[in-house]
């Protein structure tokens, strides 16, 4: 299985290819991938010299391009993908339809990955994708379980990349409403989820208070760690309970499950958060290098060591990790 990491930047990329990763991810700074946050992407000259030390260290290189083009901007859409192509990526990250029908028709020797933004969860709505535009790759949306990802893949023509580590996404990809809804921007064509002009903190002596364009979020007591604040992770006040209603604070980590994954024939683990800091990039991939390398070896022997789960807990949201849909004992 390969290892997909992210990156979010320089400083990024380097520590994923320096620590192990396979592949790495990165997007253009326009908005048209899916972590449009202030700070993070690539210009045309970056993504060159990101590309160049990659390759010349044996890594390859996916682009994002997997937001949805409104109707007036179409033509930025295009040159993201007319860009890429000039770039020497290893594959292309797509999510629209009618971006990838561009794609395929300009570019047929352009490797096209279909984004987990595309939300295609069925063998059927993933062959549409394979026929039509020759999709080499699928991203799985984080909302299947073991089971259906397992009867998934024994039914198309396509590898198959699957999430392995980061934040959870509480609606199924590609169809969030709820950053929206607050802030009047739209995750799936603005791409970002809370954007940072609408984030505000407030700080009193009782503790933190975290606002999303001026809807309260959170409260945290004094010396709580806050999470940053999006709409589905806050704690509501429902029934005379404050909880988190929707979504707990917490990573994604498989590595109960590598070997089920291995058999399946999974061909990639992706890690989430081109959002996030190098170091955390720097210790997630070297630790998912060393346990796929220990399934790849002995996946009949396989068990995640303690110390794995360690270092990924201490990067990892709340502190803790889930198996997330990936867990329903009772399909």
């Amino acid at each position: 299985m390969e290892l997909v990491c992210p990156a979010g930047s320089m400083p990024a990329l380097k520590a994923a290819v320096d620590n192990g990763a396979d592949a790495v991810y990165l997007g253009f700074r326009d908005g048209t991938n899916a972590r449009n946050f202030p700070g993070l992407n690539f210009d045309v000259e970056e993504a060159h010299r990101a590309v160049s030390y990659a390759h010349q260290r044996g890594a390859r290189v996916f682009l994002a391009v997997n937001t949805f083009p409104r109707p007036s901007q179409w033509h930025k859409w295009c040159r993201a993908v007319d860009q890429a192509a000039t770039l020497g990526i290893d594959a292309l990250i797509l999510a629209d339809p009618g971006l990838m029908d561009y794609t395929a028709r300009t570019y047929p020797e352009l490797r096209l990955h279909l984004s987990v933004q595309g939300s295609a969860t069925s063998h059927e709505a993933i062959d549409f994708y394979v026929r039509h535009f020759g999709v080499r790759r699928v991203v799985l949306p984080r909302v299947l379980s073991l089971t259906q990802v397992q009867n998934v893949m024994k039914r198309v023509n396509a590898e198959v990349e699957v999430f392995g580590f980061g934040s959870l996404c509480v609606m199924v990809e590609g169809r969030c409403t709820l950053s929206s809804y607050v802030t009047g921007e739209s995750p799936n064509s603005s791409g970002v989820c809370s954007p940072a002009k609408h984030v505000k903190w407030e700080e009193s002596a009782s503790g933190r208070r975290s606002r999303l364009n001026g809807v309260l979020i959170d409260v945290y007591a004094p010396e709580e760690p806050a999470g940053y604040p999006t709409l589905c992770k806050g704690r509501f006040e429902v029934g005379g309970n404050v909880y988190y209603a929707m979504e707990e604070p917490t990573s994604l980590n498989v590595l109960d499950i590598l070997p089920q994954l291995y058999r399946a024939g999974v061909a990639a683990i992706k890690v989430e958060g081109r959002q996030r800091s190098p170091a955390y990039v720097a210790q997630v991939t070297r630790t998912l290098r060393e346990a796929i390398d220990a399934c790849a070896a002995a996946p009949e022997a396989f068990a995640p060591e303690p110390r794995w789960i360690e270092q990924l807990d201490k990067v990892a949201e709340g502190r803790t990790h889930t198996l997330g849909a990936y867990s329903r004992p009772w399909q």
